[in-house]
């Protein structure tokens, strides 16, 4: 089990939490060892005052009545006094003590100077157990007893609930403040990814204390200058493909006039692959995912689309679902489509047909499967084929079409999207795409 947390609002409500409770026990404490202070005093000058009214009592009586007055007399807990010929004090030893000491001398100087007790004798264990002797004119011996009982710091019957009480309500408190000073955070990291996916992501409101509305307008700035950044790479490859597609009309009109019949196919077959690698690029520049607005799609339903489009395309049925009746998530349709459409087609074209699966969602996370029987990626390359421009052409030649755009523009819609796809082999042959999609 995880102790410390890894979040900066845990760990701080944490830290917070112990330093509060470590300040609560450090005071309760002295609070303890006053009231247990305050208790003992308070019982030694109980003792003291009703020792000395007993003395007083037991001069002005009758000798034979004494012993019986002195058990009889009203004493705090814990103290009992008897008339005895002998102290009892001495047996119990005496001890040098500074407290036994002032008890001392504070009994001999009991009421008048004509009434005080001629000897006093006090020994014992200080707070534990003492036995005071104090001799009487007659000379008997009145012998106190004190066994104070243990002092009680917290007598009060509700201390605990208020404590309880006052705990929860500065935990509750803490947790709070905590909350709303790391709140900022979370925003910033939830802005973060969605500029990730949206360059044009609602920004983040400049408001709050000054630290946190500095970092939302330096954030701010810096999604600015990315939208304005990608906007103008966008225009400017958008006007260099149309300035292209002017010459290669040229060109194409110009080798019409080519006698040569070998040589104009293959002039025009060169301006073909020239037009083509222009649209994809400029397609690959445009990210369709970034401009289209979000919307609900049923996934399962764009599937069965995609394959309807593939096998009639083929003339017979090349792609195959294992779909559910509907599964909505929050996407992109027409970028949505176009990813997946890749990732269908590749598998059509490259490994004869694929099967398509959906399922879902797990832990917030939808997965279209796509696998067919093909000859395979290289290892090294299963990552590398989502570079643009990158062809395979051990095993993909470029007579199948193609400008190496199509899973690099996937990739680009789903990660936009939140997701991302992936290419592993399978055994004993073929490719497994599988695209993931926040639910």
């Amino acid at each position: 089990m995880r102790v410390w947390p890894r979040s900066i609002a845990g760990r701080t409500f944490l830290v917070l939490l112990l330093g509060l409770f470590a300040v609560q026990v450090v005071a309760l404490t002295i609070h303890a060892f006053d009231r247990i202070e305050i208790q003992r005093a308070q019982q030694a000058r109980e003792a003291v005052g009703r020792t000395a009214a007993l003395w007083r009592t037991l001069v002005m009586s009758q000798p034979e009545r004494r012993d019986a007055i002195a058990r009889g007399f009203d004493l705090p807990e814990g103290v009992t006094a008897t008339v005895d010929a002998a102290p009892l004090a001495p047996e119990r030893g005496l001890i040098t003590d500074p407290g036994i000491d002032r008890i001392a001398a504070g009994l001999s100087r009991l009421g008048p100077l004509h009434m005080r007790p001629r000897e006093v004798l006090v020994g014992g264990v200080p707070r534990r157990a003492i036995t005071v002797s104090l001799r009487l004119p007659e000379g008997a011996w009145l012998n106190v007893n004190a066994r104070p009982p243990p002092p009680r710091p917290w007598s009060a019957p509700g201390f605990l609930a208020a404590l309880g009480l006052m705990t929860v309500a500065v935990a509750a408190l803490s947790f709070w403040a905590v909350r709303r000073t790391t709140r900022p955070i979370s925003d910033l990291a939830a802005a973060a990814e969605r500029l990730g996916r949206d360059v044009n992501a609602p920004r983040l409101p400049e408001t709050g204390p000054a630290e946190v509305a500095q970092a939302a307008a330096a954030f701010n700035t810096m999604a600015d200058r990315i939208g304005r950044f990608v906007a103008d790479r966008t225009a400017m490859l958008a006007a260099v493909g149309h300035d292209l597609r002017t010459p290669i009309t040229r060109l194409r009109l110009r080798a019409e006039f080519v006698e040569d019949d070998v040589q104009r196919a293959k002039i025009l077959a060169d301006l073909d692959e020239m037009e083509a690698m222009i649209a994809g690029t400029l397609a690959f520049a445009r990210d369709e995912a970034a401009t289209q607005p979000m919307g609900r799609v049923d996934l399962a339903e764009l599937l069965r689309t995609i394959a309807d489009e593939a096998n009639d395309v083929a003339g017979h049925e090349v792609v195959t679902l294992a779909v559910p009746p509907h599964l909505p998530v929050d996407a992109r349709p027409l970028a949505l489509k176009r990813a997946l459409g890749n990732l269908v087609r590749n598998a059509v074209v490259y490994g004869g047909g694929c099967r398509v699966t959906l399922s879902g969602p797990e832990q917030g996370i939808v997965r279209i499967a796509v696998a067919d029987e093909g000859p395979g990626i290289p290892e090294a390359e299963l990552e590398r084929v989502f570079q643009p421009f990158h062809r395979l052409e051990a095993s993909r030649n470029r007579e199948t079409g193609g400008t190496g755009l199509g899973l690099s523009i996937a990739r680009n819609i789903l990660r936009a999207h939140g997701g991302d796809v992936t290419l592993a082999n399978r055994s004993p042959a073929g490719v497994m795409a599988t695209a993931t999609l926040p639910a």
